[in-house]
């Protein structure tokens, strides 16, 4: 066992197990990824070939770290690996890549090919835009955006359009959602693309409706493990399952008190109900935190006690008792930014390094005040969500790309066929895609003809080259790097992007060419915004609480604590349902959970909302918190009043 030496008791239990369904509830900073990855280390130690081995969570980057851990745990312990999913190599990833993977082998099954193109937010909300007004909609009264976010929570709860429109009958807003869904779907079609809610959907009907299929991939991955399954949706929850198969060697880690995703679908109930839907399922609790102070932890619990719908744990550490909690009251806003302000540039002067920092909100309009004062105190800080593969000449390549690999991709084509300008319009594109070039004038045959012969050279390229020199030809041949070399500052900028994109690209070089083009392709478009952190970048990270999880910062900044803002403003519309109640609860509680060294808590008497400046109380959850935790702080610095909390 010396291989599982480092585990706690618990930990090292969880890791030998090895036939069965297992649960492992891990608190926030219980080493759950440490235990899942030494699992898996144990289970080739064992015997089992690593390509029999499963493993999915939810983000890139989590699915990066533990891909990176059991590389390196295999390796060290003689297991030689490479970049491929092949024998040397467990299969981890996450549930959209997951879905990719099985998809590209059985595309033609949907009418699809290997190389079908995958929508990004913005591809697939210009589509929904269009079907809106193509069904002869007013997009004010009907809201291409609603309609989208119905749509995408009936395909994660495994609802197809032929369903959802049997279940309805002739409700009058889902008869118009349906009527949109349909033409959104033929939109789909025309491109050979899916959405990403298709990625999961797809593989989960693929597999129900094929068992040659399904058996196939329970007999290849015999073992298989799903992080975060507290945030599993129908869809995951019903592709977990399929995988696992009779065999049921599946292993869930999750965590009931951290399921902050109901919105987006995701149900708590998959993992409380866990030991019912896998008879004889063994359940380890991971206590023991190695992440935060005592008195940080102190707090979590007595927040999180409160909650009723979980399974009952409390963590404890041997870490030192720590800070008391900063409890910072502040007139307004202004005062709340300028306040959190001078504590980081004290922490930023005492030697903290600034990207050790954190500030959490409950809603992203909070980003704008908080942003304004760090400009003018020079408090340098990034604020997550502003992605790389969003930049416009990063999206232009990627597109370039996808559409010379699908030329039927019309979303791409659209974006890329006057980047940079070369005399092709609306009317002209038309037509090429209508194959009725013949009706075009001599010139701008031509210009069609050219575009067509360069996305023919760019898949030519594509499928003999490395990926990082095809990032190099596709700027050079398309005039993308020619048209920047303008010398403004901003041109500078994007050439410095595609620059840093031949970079990003060779790590894929080790792959075969149309392997490696196919799975940047993939981890562009699936790029989340946890992605967008950027490495030993010396800044203060400013997030909403919802991005911060699953991440972890020495000093942390929770501000907003106000009624109605956290817990968010729809606690307080009508009666509040249990489940949004706790809900809210868990997301502070996450918010608590991130903090290692000091918690930062601070709330304005007054903020501005919509254009309306409003008094507030402070949160509920500040009297969750024994006094004996807290020192209180004042942010203000000219006598105006603040509304305290008494206990």
């Amino acid at each position: 066992m010396e291989h599982l030496k480092h585990l706690n008791d618990m930990q090292r239990e969880a890791a030998l197990h090895k036939e069965g369904p297992l649960l492992i509830i891990a608190g926030a900073g219980t080493g759950k990824t440490s235990t899942l990855t030494h699992r898996i280390l144990n289970l080739v130690k064992e015997g089992v070939p690593p390509n029999e081995i499963l493993a999915i969570t939810f983000t890139n980057k989590a699915a990066k770290e533990m891909l990176e851990r059991v590389d390196a745990l295999l390796e060290k312990h003689g297991f030689s690996v490479g970049m491929r999913y092949g024998d040397a190599r467990p299969f981890i990833g996450t549930f959209h890549s997951l879905g990719v993977y099985i998809l590209r082998t059985h595309a033609h099954v949907f009418g699809l090919t290997k190389h079908f193109a995958i929508l990004d937010k913005n591809s697939a909300s210009a589509l929904m835009k269009e079907a809106v007004k193509e069904q002869g909609l007013d997009s004010k009264q009907f809201s291409p955006e609603r309609i989208a976010s119905v749509i995408s929570r009936q395909k994660g709860s495994m609802v197809t359009l032929e369903e959802y429109r049997r279940d309805v009958g002739n409700a009058y807003f889902p008869m118009i959602v349906s009527s949109v869904w349909e033409r959104y779907e033929r939109f789909l079609a025309r491109e050979k693309a899916l959405d990403f809610d298709d990625l999961i959907l797809k593989t989960v009907i693929l597999l129900r409706t094929n068992p040659e299929i399904r058996r196939a991939y329970q007999g290849r991955w015999h073992y298989i493990h799903i992080d975060e399954y507290q945030d599993t949706n129908g869809v995951q929850y019903e592709l977990a399952r399929l995988l696992a198969g009779e065999n049921m060697n599946i292993c869930a880690v999750g965590d009931g008190d951290q399921n902050i995703y109901s919105w987006r679908g995701a149900n708590v109930q998959n993992i409380l109900n866990f030991e019912k839907d896998y008879a004889g399922a063994r359940t380890i609790l991971l206590e023991e935190n190695y992440r935060s102070t005592q008195t940080i932890l102190a707090v979590a619990n007595a927040v999180i006690k409160k909650n009723t719908v979980r399974k009952e744990k409390n963590l404890y550490t041997k870490n030192i008792e720590g800070d008391k909690i900063s409890l910072i009251e502040n007139y307004d806003e202004g005062g709340e930014a300028r306040a959190i302000g001078e504590r980081i540039k004290g922490l930023i002067e005492s030697g903290t390094d600034p990207e050790s920092i954190a500030v959490l909100y409950r809603a992203n309009f909070q980003s704008r005040a908080l942003e304004e004062a760090f400009l003018l105190m020079e408090v340098p800080y990034q604020v997550l969500g502003v992605r790389f593969f969003e930049r416009k000449e990063v999206k232009d390549i990627l597109s370039f790309i996808r559409a010379a690999l699908n030329p039927e991709s019309l979303s791409d084509v659209k974006r890329i066929i006057d980047a940079p300008p070369r005399g092709i319009g609306k009317a002209t594109l038309a037509k090429m895609f209508a194959k009725d070039e013949v009706s075009l004038t001599p010139a701008a045959q031509k210009r069609a003809q050219e575009f067509w012969d360069l996305l023919a050279k760019i898949r030519e390229y594509a499928l003999v080259e490395k990926t990082s020199k095809l990032i190099k030809f596709v700027s050079e041949a398309t005039g993308i790097e020619n048209s920047l070399k303008t010398g403004t500052d901003e041109d500078n900028d994007r050439l410095e992007n595609i620059h840093e994109m031949v970079t990003l690209a060779t790590k894929y070089d080790i792959l075969p060419p149309e392997e490696a083009v196919e799975k940047l392709l993939e981890d562009a478009t699936l790029a989340s915004d946890q992605d967008s952190l950027i490495k030993n970048e010396k800044a203060v990270k400013m997030m909403t609480v919802h991005a911060a999880k699953g991440l972890e910062f020495p000093y942390v900044f929770v501000t907003g604590l106000e009624q109605d803002l956290f817990p968010h403003r729809r606690m307080s519309a009508g009666a509040v349902s249990k489940e949004d109640s706790e809900e809210e609860r868990r997301l502070f509680y996450v918010a608590i959970t991130r903090a290692k060294k000091k918690l930062f808590l601070s709330y304005a008497s007054v903020r501005t909302i919509y254009g309306q400046r409003q008094v507030n109380a402070p949160s509920e959850f500040l009297t969750d918190i024994d006094d004996i935790y807290l020192e209180r702080e004042s942010g203000n610095t000219n006598d105006e009043p603040v509304l305290s909390i008494s206990w």
